[in-house]
């Protein structure tokens, strides 16, 4: 078992699963009765609090403590100033980054002095581990893995060893890591300024979270990979003013700005105030209010894109297509039923429009074809096309597999194409690709010299909407194998469904730890949804299982193709 020297765990009562990863998806693959969809339980989390030096630690013993101190950032990781001398505590900066290795067990020390020297003065500890990932001083994640080191020069004060210098930032383990950080998503607008697009961060557990998530969006910036495709409303003029944000019993948070937002317009106040909102939902709050020198400053909100997303999976069995929405009642889907009934020939995917009013389908052939009620309209027949994504402004993405940069956008009405510029640069093939629902991301699985990667882009758009370029690619994480599907599940994690080198189904927050679980058996493709409990499996066998708390059900047989929603 892990052993840590003097630690004490405060409890923390929080309802729903606020760790990363912890989704709730089931652990086992045959079916088994559990909790009824939606269903959630409380989870207890325990906030460990360390302990501060023992009388004659040595070299090794003070750097061990100091490192397991850094489980505990109240008062600005006061503990682990402790170990410190009192020379280097003011000049050290414990946020500038988190350092999360694999586990305590594996980290390995290497000390110049032996623990029964009395007469050393000085001490040089080197440290190593197996880094999996960091966390910057914005609170962006980074999977960043390999052999981790670090030096530390001691000296002895008053007979007690002390750390006299170290790199700023601390060293977690993955196990602690999500008991002392918490994820939260500051919200963006799109281009379009009709879409919130959440960028994920983490921030070390305190009772002022609101404070931390407000000055994040409000004096920091979007991810570097992320800033082509959003905007942010508050100008590099407008700061939070004071050092906290109030949130009474209400859940309603006074925020105070500075003077310069005296000057901001109706609408911008009105894009400020709801992106605030958006980003601190997640730490509870329901309504937020500006304040200037202590008066009120009136803001409204915006209308945001509402995706339209109706009940029941997408489905095609012998007979129809349309919604599964219980037992084995599949309702006709708007007048895509009757289009897709015409259709003889056998279909590989079906991509339906949040409003069902536009399916981008794909044939067994490759060839791509865009449906409406009473148009069909054939868009792309390039050779090995892979499974086609619509965006939420009506165009369908099509890219051949083994040409990741020939990617092209198609409105509904057919060509000419739009030919999208800097799509995955550097990249051999690709596999799924994967448009957000709020049409600022896309995600992909692409191949990189041979590794199979994991990764989300920036879309750029045109005065029409259509997508005219990505950013830069960056890496969610390396893939140990082929893919079988890729699904959004909510707005900021990924579902990618793996065969070897064993079956798997792993939730991968866009900046954040994954989390493997058992799929169902013989899972061949998923279905991404708003929520974890919208999730769907297709089974080689024509069986969609859906998540019942822990575990996997069948929820229809006889299924053909299962049909996936746009921007999940």
């Amino acid at each position: 078992m892990r052993r840590i020297r003097g630690i004490r765990l405060l409890a923390v009562a929080v309802v729903g699963l606020l760790l990363a990863g912890c989704t709730g998806l089931p652990t086992s693959g045959p079916p088994n009765p559990g909790l009824a969809i939606g269903g959630e339980e409380d989870t207890l989390i325990y906030t460990p609090i360390a302990s501060g030096p023992k009388p004659g630690d040595s070299p090794e013993g003070i750097v061990k403590g100091f490192l397991e101190a850094s489980m505990t950032p109240a008062d600005n990781w006061e503990i682990a100033q402790e170990f410190l001398t009192d020379d280097f505590r003011p000049t050290w900066k414990p946020g500038t980054l988190v350092t999360i290795d694999e586990s305590v067990l594996q980290r390995k020390f290497q000390s110049s002095v032996d623990s029964d020297d009395k007469s050393a003065k000085t001490a040089e500890v080197h440290a190593q581990f197996e880094q999996v990932a960091n966390v910057d001083a914005s609170g962006a994640y980074n999977a960043e893995s390999g052999l981790g080191k670090a030096t530390y020069q001691l000296k002895r004060v008053k007979g007690e060893w002390r750390i006299a210098k170290a790199a700023d930032g601390i060293v977690l383990d993955a196990e602690t890591f999500g008991q002392v950080y918490q994820k939260y998503a500051l919200k963006y607008f799109d281009t379009s300024w009709s879409h919130l697009v959440p960028d994920v961060r983490w921030f070390p557990r305190r009772t002022a979270m609101a404070t931390s998530v407000a000055r994040a969006l409000i004096s920091g910036k979007p991810s570097d990979w992320l800033a082509p495709a959003v905007h942010n409303a508050f100008t590099e003029d407008i700061t939070l003013a004071g050092d906290a944000v109030t949130v009474d019993s209400s859940q309603v948070a006074t925020v105070a700005l500075s003077r310069s937002a005296l000057s901001a317009s109706a609408s911008d106040l009105a894009r400020m105030r709801t992106q605030l909102e958006g980003s601190l939902s997640g730490a509870g709050v329901a309504e937020v209010r500006f304040t200037v020198d202590g008066a009120p400053l009136e803001a409204g909100t915006v209308p945001l894109d509402e995706n339209i997303q109706e009940a029941g999976v997408l489905v095609q069995n012998a007979e129809t297509f349309g919604r599964a929405v219980s037992g084995e009642t599949i309702e006709p889907v708007g007048g895509l039923t009757a289009q897709i009934a015409k259709i003889t020939a056998p279909i590989r995917a079906v991509d339906v429009s949040l409003d069902a009013t536009l399916a981008a389908v794909q044939m067994q052939d490759g060839t791509v074809w865009a449906l409406a009620d009473g148009n069909s309209t054939k868009l792309d027949a390039r050779a090995d096309l892979i499974e086609p994504s619509l965006d939420p402004f009506g165009f369908t993405w099509t890219v051949p597999r083994g040409a990741p940069g020939e990617l092209q956008a198609w409105g509904a009405q057919g060509p000419p194409s739009h030919q999208i510029a800097k799509a995955w640069p550097g990249y051999d093939s690709i596999s799924q690709l994967r448009v957000s629902a709020d049409g600022a991301r896309v995600a992909a699985v692409a191949t990189q010299a041979g590794q199979r990667q994991l990764v989300v882009a920036a879309v750029l758009r045109g005065k029409s909407s259509e997508p005219t370029e990505l950013g830069p690619p960056h890496v969610v994480s390396r893939l140990p194998g082929p893919t079988l599907g890729l699904g959004w599940v909510g707005s900021d994690t990924l579902a990618v469904l793996t065969s070897t080198p064993d079956p798997a189904l792993t939730m991968y927050p866009v900046g954040g730890p994954s989390v493997a679980t058992a799929p169902p058996d013989a899972a061949a493709t998923l279905a991404g949804a708003k929520a974890t409990t919208g999730l769907r499996v297709l089974g080689s066998d024509g069986s969609v299982y859906a998540q019942r708390g822990s575990s996997w059900q069948v929820s229809i047989e006889g299924i053909r193709v299962l049909g996936t929603r746009a921007g999940y």
